[in-house]
C-alpha cells in the first residue's frame, strides 16, 4: 500500500507559530510528551507568585501612636494624682500620661488634646479629674455639648461649682442663653470671685443674644473685663460677645 506523505498547507500554522494564550495545564499536548519537568512547573509558578498576605491593620487613632514628649502622670498637680490613685497603677499611669498630654495640647493642638482625653475619660469615666480634663478639653475644642455633659458629671460627683461659667458658656454656644441666665442665678454667690467674674461675662453674651443690648453693656463694667482678661472662660467669652454683630 502506498503512503502518501502529509504536506502541510499553507493554512496550517508552523511550529514557531505562538498562541496569544497559553493553554490550560489540564489539557493533554499529544505532540508534547509529559516529562517531570513539567509536572513540577505549578509549584515553580506557586513559588514566583505566592499568596497576597494580608495587610496589617492601622491604628483607630495615628496621631496617637506616641504621646508627647513629657507627657507623663508626674506632670499632673498633686490634688490629681491623688485621684488617680484610685485606679490599679498600671490604669492610672496609661491614664495619667493622658491627661498630662491634653494640659500640654490644649492651647496648640485643642483637637488633639481632646483625643487625649477621650482615651482618658475612656479608661476612667468615673473619677472626676478625668471627667473635669475631658469637659475642659472639649470646650477648648468647640464641642459644646461633650463639654456640658462631662462637666455636668463633674458637678454631681463633686457637688462644685468651679467650672459652672463654662457650662453657662456651653449653654449659649448651643443657643440657649436663657439656660446660661439661669445657671448664673442658680449659684447666686456661691463661687469664687474669679467665676463670679466669668459668669458675668456669660451673662452678658447671652443678654446680647437675647437682644437686651443695654443689660449687656452694664454687665460688662467692671475690673478683669477688658482685654487683659485670662481666665479659663474669659478670654473666649469677651471675644465672643465683642464680635457677635
Amino acid at each position: 500500500m502506498q503512503h502518501v506523505q502529509d504536506v502541510p498547507s499553507e493554512e496550517s500554522p508552523s511550529r514557531d507559530f505562538e498562541p496569544d494564550f497559553e493553554p490550560s495545564q489540564d489539557v493533554e499536548r499529544a505532540d508534547l510528551p509529559v516529562t517531570e519537568a513539567s509536572e513540577q512547573e505549578p509549584a515553580e509558578q506557586t513559588d514566583e507568585a505566592p499568596a497576597a498576605r494580608p495587610e496589617p491593620k492601622k491604628p483607630a487613632n495615628p496621631d496617637l501612636e506616641t504621646l508627647p514628649e513629657g507627657a507623663d502622670i508626674s506632670k499632673l498637680d498633686p490634688e490629681a494624682r491623688q485621684e488617680l490613685k484610685s485606679l490599679p497603677k498600671a490604669q492610672a499611669e496609661d491614664v495619667g500620661q493622658h491627661l498630662a498630654a491634653a494640659g500640654m495640647l490644649i492651647d496648640e493642638d485643642p483637637e488633639l488634646a481632646l483625643k487625649h482625653a477621650r482615651i482618658a475619660r475612656g479608661k476612667a469615666s468615673r473619677v472626676a479629674i478625668v471627667r473635669e480634663a475631658a469637659g475642659l478639653a472639649a470646650y477648648h475644642a468647640g464641642e459644646w455639648a461633650e463639654a456640658l455633659s462631662d462637666l455636668r458629671a463633674v458637678r454631681r460627683m463633686t457637688g462644685s461649682n468651679a467650672h459652672i461659667a463654662v457650662m453657662a458658656d456651653c449653654e449659649r454656644a448651643l443657643g440657649r442663653p436663657e439656660r446660661a441666665l439661669d445657671l448664673a442665678k442658680e449659684v447666686g454667690t456661691d463661687v469664687s470671685p474669679a467665676t463670679a467674674v466669668e459668669l458675668r461675662i456669660v451673662a452678658a453674651g447671652a443678654r446680647r443674644d437675647m437682644g437686651q443690648l443695654d443689660a449687656a453693656v452694664v454687665a460688662l463694667q467692671g475690673p478683669r473685663l477688658g482685654p487683659e482678661a485670662t481666665g479659663p472662660v474669659e478670654r473666649a467669652a469677651v471675644l465672643r460677645v465683642r464680635r457677635q454683630p
